[in-house]
């Protein structure tokens, strides 16, 4: 490690700080490995050993060596090869001796163990070239985007209940991911983590991938797979704050060296975790590395940072006050990432409503692509939880969103958070009996994909699993045995195909010129009715949304243009688990002036459906 390295790792600057730290093969010219080299950061320690299998874990044996006055250890161990199981050995500044797991190891031991591994990191054959070079010439904010968020342990099993490796999901996930049609998979954290539980929140190894689910290769092949068939791959990433096992990064050398050392702002108390302090240049190296790291090593399309408001404000709470050093590694972060990656996607998981999230940092902005739209999602569930008959009392709740749609560019999010801990799954949070909860469920879904703003919808969201979702139990796919349960997926599947094949339903997504209410003060009645529009302003698709169980036949609602109109999907069909109302006809304008236009068209309203139509220009029907 030279100097300029040095430099560069305690002003937060090292952007590749993986391939100076943590262990790495050393090979001859000829590829013949020759041992290991093992580097670490500890400034507060006495002594650093490097202890494992190969020494019988006895610290007396191979002791490192102070490189610098800062804190660098480094040993360089002969004979070892790739899979060496070790640790360090670190005597504290107050003489007690604690075992460390590598922060910058490429692979870890499965749980129960909490071994670092070596592990060759290099050599694998990438053949995703095509879809990468694709990826730089996209606007992203023009394309589709659709997000299918999921958990790999609890997506599906094997038939005695373990966990399917990367590799093996390869010839289950991407035909799936395929027939339905989502761009993207988002993976819920799979950073080394002791603790199934904690979903991979509270991880111990940012550089490695973990272990449950076969070595970072495999990864690599499934992402790799995923590519060549167009699906980009989004991680999920945990950069606020860390679990306190013994093994992990916390009090790393004995006294806080990631974390601050203030412990009224260093203790998450809720999460039961230790926030990393942000703003320290270590950390900063740390973990810009680490999003290198996962671009160049898995070419990872893009990072959702969780909890971004316990990192814009202490402990998540702005009355305790703005972290402004945090908020400098975001910047530094999405300046970093876009600085070698400009098609790298930034996702915000926020609930604060700080500004600017989704500008650059050039103009000022903290530089994410997306801000997670927390208040949609919210105000959403809380209108469809309401019987029918009280919505009219909460049409707002509905129409609000539009108020502050543009101030960020959104995601709307349908998460893992939203059907756990009691919150219900989505289909069993709609009120009403069986047909009407299936029907409110197809009305959620048919909202969220007709709403400016790209798409999130987590794992059993696609044929509206009943229960809430279990990390320790696969998906219930028996569901789909059943004729309600394979209706719904089929509604998904089609919805998501509209969207996909119609670009008014995606291609404004962030400008306001790309929606427009045709009615949003039907309270009454609670019916809603709008326009998407995409860049060519002959390309719209009316919506039209009931939120009750009535049914209206011969409804007028203005149109912008003179001509004929389409239905191409409606939730109410029986296909879907509906009554079978819907508008099969074309439908031809009448001069009767409705809703701002001299135009309309008369249509069959469904009970608690969404109708999607289209206009097909020419000025008469055939």
């Amino acid at each position: 490690m030279n100097d300029l390295d040095l430099y560069l790792f305690n002003e937060g600057k090292l952007k590749e700080a993986y391939k100076i730290f943590g262990s790495h093969l050393v090979k001859d010219q000829d590829g013949v490995v020759k041992g290991v080299d093992f580097r670490v950061y500890a400034p507060h320690a006495k002594i650093v050993s490097v202890v494992g299998d190969f020494n019988n874990w006895d610290s007396r044996t191979h002791t490192m060596e102070k490189e610098d006055e800062f804190g660098v250890y480094h040993k360089f161990i002969p004979e070892l090869n790739e899979w060496t199981r070790y640790k360090y050995c670190i005597v504290t500044s107050y003489g007690q001796t604690i075992f460390k797991a590598d922060p910058y190891a490429y692979f870890s031991d499965n749980r129960p163990e909490t071994s670092s591994k070596v592990y060759d990191i290099d050599g694998y054959v990438w053949n995703d070239q095509v879809y990468m070079e694709e990826r730089k010439k996209l606007n992203h904010q023009e394309e589709k985007l659709s997000v299918y968020e999921l958990h790999l342990g609890s997506w599906m099993t094997k038939p005695d209940g373990s966990f399917n490796k990367y590799n093996e999901l390869v010839s289950l996930l991407i035909p799936y991911i395929k027939e339905h049609g989502f761009s993207h998979v988002e993976i819920m954290p799979i950073v080394e983590h002791p603790l199934d539980e904690s979903w991979g929140y509270q991880g111990t190894g940012y550089y490695s991938a973990t272990s449950r689910y076969g070595v970072p290769k495999d990864l690599m092949y499934l992402i790799d797979e995923c590519h060549k068939n167009n699906i980009g791959v989004i991680m999920d990433w945990v950069p606020g704050h860390i679990c306190k096992d013994a093994h992990g990064l916390y009090m790393f050398d004995g006294e806080p060296t990631y974390e601050y050392e203030d412990y009224n702002i260093r203790e998450n108390v809720v999460w039961g975790t230790v926030n990393l302090d942000l703003g320290k240049g270590i950390v900063k190296s740390f973990l810009i590395s680490n999003a290198y790291f996962w671009m160049d090593y898995f070419h990872v399309d893009g990072f959702r940072i969780d909890a971004v408001s316990n990192i814009l404000y202490y402990l998540g709470n702005m009355h305790v006050g703005t972290n402004h050093g945090a908020i400098e590694f975001l910047k530094n972060l999405s300046y970093a990432v876009k600085e070698k990656d400009h098609s790298v996607l930034l996702f915000a998981e926020d609930s604060t409503t700080y500004p600017n999230l989704t500008k650059s940092v050039l103009d000022g902005g903290i530089g994410f692509d997306y801000k997670w739209n927390m208040g949609w999602m919210n105000d959403t569930l809380r209108y469809f939880a309401k019987d029918p008959i009280y919505r009219k009392y909460h049409h707002d709740l509905i129409t609000f969103g539009m108020v502050y749609a543009y101030s960020e560019k959104f995601i709307l999010p349908l998460s893992h958070d939203e059907v756990v801990h009691g919150k219900k799954s989505l289909v069993d949070k709609m009120p009403g009996d069986y047909w009407q909860k299936f029907a409110n469920y197809r009305l959620l879904i048919g909202l969220q994909f007709t709403h400016p703003g790209k798409k999130l919808l987590f794992m059993g969201g696609e044929f509206a699993q009943m229960h809430e979702w279990k990390d320790k139990d696969e998906l219930d796919w028996n569901l789909l045995e059943y004729p309600m349960h394979s209706a719904a997926n089929r509604f998904v599947k089609d919805l998501i195909r509209t969207y996909n094949h119609h670009s008014s339903l995606y291609e404004l997504d962030h400008d306001p010129e790309g929606f427009r209410w045709i009615d949003q003060t039907n309270y009454e009645q609670s019916i809603f009715s709008f326009i998407r529009f995409g860049k060519d302003k002959n390309n719209f698709t009316i919506i039209v949304l009931n939120m009750t169980p009535n049914v209206y036949s011969n409804y007028y609602i203005g149109v912008p243009e003179k001509g004929i109109y389409h239905e191409i999907l409606n939730s109410d069909k029986e296909i879907y688990g509906g009554s079978n109302i819907y508008n099969g006809a074309d439908m031809e304008t009448v001069e009767v002036f409705n809703h701002g236009y001299k135009q309309s068209i008369a249509i069959n309203i469904s009970p608690l459906a969404i109708s999607l139509i289209e206009y097909k220009k020419g000025d008469k029907l055939e």
